[in-house]
This record gives structure tokens, sequence and C-alpha cells, in this order.
């Protein structure tokens, strides 16, 4: 290699942002490549995207496509487009996309187009349900890319089932990991509940944003009087997406949970105030990806509303339970008793993720 590898990382969404600062600092150390980080735009919250930044002193992106909201296939499209031109103005060697968002997607579509290889990190994960927009983002993404890293076995085992050859694939092990021990000593010093004015001895963590919980009125009360109920038992700090806000305005239940003495309705977070509570709490309820897997490695229960998970892993090897919205009392009672277990994360989850990458990504493109 007698240029650097040119390399782009693509951020564009809230769990994007943590997954590609490990990667970014890892390759930023190496000699063999340059990285130019890109942001797509689609989250375009202050809280949504730039505290991101700054909890993983991540620097100003080089390219900001500034897409901002609309459909899906608005998103998708907007996103294709201008990614293109950046790559037609200047040509990265390889293109990163992280996850399962409309830009993972749509930046995958524009690199393989125009020759660009592509690796896929968090390949493989499936969670069955053709319903969700990110089980088609996951499915296109991994048919047409290059490289694909996986987080857990059960993803080689989709990948290959779905017949992508096994010398695509590398088990690299899981990036949210290494995102909360680059900066689990500013997490045990945030002090967010100090913060915040809570004062509880003990405390859960809610999260809601997915459609199928939110955007359904009768769905959307029935989790109101679950939370209110729960919190008789345990408080609840609830950082509130905006979407689920709207949706909660709009539905009139909003009050309903601001009336509630133990539930505390606060502003969504950064990631290292986030997970001062997450570390702190005796269980998390939740419909994200994300916070499976971080419970699962800390041993502390969750309780995921959703039919299925594209991260099984979770719940065979992890704390992780499905339920059903009309089953969060009785899973909170069942969670609770297990709370204080202890557990072994699953193989490769172990913070040294981005090294496997960077050894990965240096191999391909000296064979190339």
């Amino acid at each position: 290699m007698n240029q650097p590898v040119r390399i782009d990382l693509i951020a564009a969404a809230r769990p994007n942002f943590m997954k590609v600062a490990p990667l970014y600092h890892a390759l930023a150390k190496e000699s063999w490549c340059s990285v130019r980080l890109i942001h797509t735009g689609q989250h375009y919250d202050a809280n949504m995207s730039e505290s991101f930044f700054r909890d993983f002193d991540l620097p100003k992106p080089d390219i900001h496509l500034e897409v901002g909201s609309g459909s899906h296939a608005e998103q998708t499209g907007r996103v294709m487009i201008a990614y293109e031109q950046v790559c037609i103005e200047q040509r990265p060697d390889w293109v990163v996309v992280v996850g399962d968002v409309n830009s993972t997607v749509a930046c995958a579509m524009a690199a393989v187009k125009l020759g660009i290889r592509v690796a896929h990190l968090e390949a493989g994960l499936r969670s069955r349900d053709r319903s969700m927009p990110e089980e088609i983002n996951r499915l296109i993404t991994d048919a047409i890319v290059d490289l694909l890293w996986t987080p857990s076995r059960d993803g080689d085992e989709n990948l290959l089932a779905e017949g992508i050859p096994p010398e695509k694939i590398d088990f690299v092990g899981n990036i949210m990991l290494d995102s909360f021990e680059l900066v689990r000593e500013r997490i045990a010093d945030a002090g967010t509940l100090e913060r915040l004015g809570i004062d509880c001895a003990e405390h859960g963590v809610v999260t809601l944003h997915r459609p199928s919980n939110v955007d359904d009125p009768a769905t959307l009360a029935l989790l109101v009087d679950q939370l209110v109920q729960a919190s008789r038992q345990l408080p609840l700090i609830f950082p509130v997406h905006p979407r689920t806000r709207a949706r909660l305005e709009a539905t009139g239940l909003l009050g309903v949970l601001e009336a509630a003495e133990n539930v505390h309705l606060v502003e969504p977070l950064g990631y290292i105030e986030f997970m001062n509570l997450v570390t702190r709490a005796k269980l998390a309820i939740t419909d994200s990806g994300g916070l499976q897997e971080e419970t699962t490695y800390l041993g502390i229960p969750c309780l995921t509303l959703r039919p299925n998970t594209e991260r099984p892993t979770t719940i065979t090897e992890g704390t992780n339970e499905l339920i059903e919205p009309a089953g969060l009392l009785d899973g909170l009672k069942k969670a609770l008793a297990r709370s204080g277990m202890s557990r072994t994360p699953p193989d490769r989850w172990d913070g040294q993720t981005a090294q496997r990458i960077v050894a990965s990504l240096r191999e391909r493109s000296e064979l190339a």
C-alpha cells in the first residue's frame, strides 16, 4: 500500500455514533489508512446527535450531508443522492456502514454501485420480522456488501444460511461494549441522578420509541398504565424520545405519567449520562436494540417490549427477556427476583472489537 487506504465511516443516527467512535479512534492511530467521518444528518437534534460526538471525543464530521427527516423512502433517497456525489468527488477505498438505519442501506447501495468496497459493522442480525424497517435495511445491506463484521455467532449462522460466502464474514464481537469501555470512567463519575435532582435509593430505566409501542393509542395507553403500576414497586426514570413525547401529548397520556409520583420523565440524554443511570439501575425496560446488549454485558435484567429480537444472544446468554405490553408488571416482578445474578458476557463482548476490525480491514486491504 503506497498510498494510505481511504476509509469513510458513516454516522447517521444515535446508535451509530457510539459504534463508530471506538473504530474511528482505533483507525486514526494507524498510518496505513486515512479516515473520513461522514454524518448523514438523519438525526439532527442536538440531544440526538451532537451530544454523542462530544461524549466520545469525535471531531467535527468531515462531511455533513444534512438530509434531515422524512419518510423512509425520502430519507434513503436523499442520502443515496448526496453520498453518491461525495464518492464521485473524492472516492474512498472502503466505506464502513454501521447498524440498520436508513443511511446504512443508502450509503451501502450508493458505494456498491460505484464499485467501492463496503464493510458492514454489526452484520448478520435478524429478527425475522419484515414489518420492521430495520430488518429490511439489514437484509439488503448484508446481501450487497463485501465484508461483514458480526457481533455474535448467530450472525455468522444467519449469513451462511442466506448464502453469503464464508470468506466475506468476520466474527469480531460487539462494538457497543468498546464504546462503553472507552468512556467507562466518565460514566461512573457522571452523577446523572444528582444532576436531575432525583432522590431514590433504587430505580429502573425506561426507553420507548418503536412505532409498534407508541403509535397505537391503545397499546400506548396500556404501556402507560403498566409503567405507572410498575413505578409503585420501583421508581422509573424515563428519558422521553421526541417521537414518544409527541405521541404521549397527542393522546393526552403525558399528563398521566407526569402525575405519577415515581415516574421521572426527563429529556433525552447523552450516552455518558444515560449509561450512568443504567449502571446504577435495578433493571431496564426498553424496545431498543443497544440497551439489550449493554444490560447483558452489565448483568442487569432487561425487559424488552417486543415480540422478537435481532439479538437472541442477549436472551440465551444474557439477562434479556421479551415481553408483551400486558405482561410488563409480571415481568418486572420476575426480573427483580433475579436481579444481582452474576453473568459471563458472550464471546468477544470484551471491549476489543475495534482492534479486531482494524486488523480485518488491513488484511483485506493488503490482499486487494
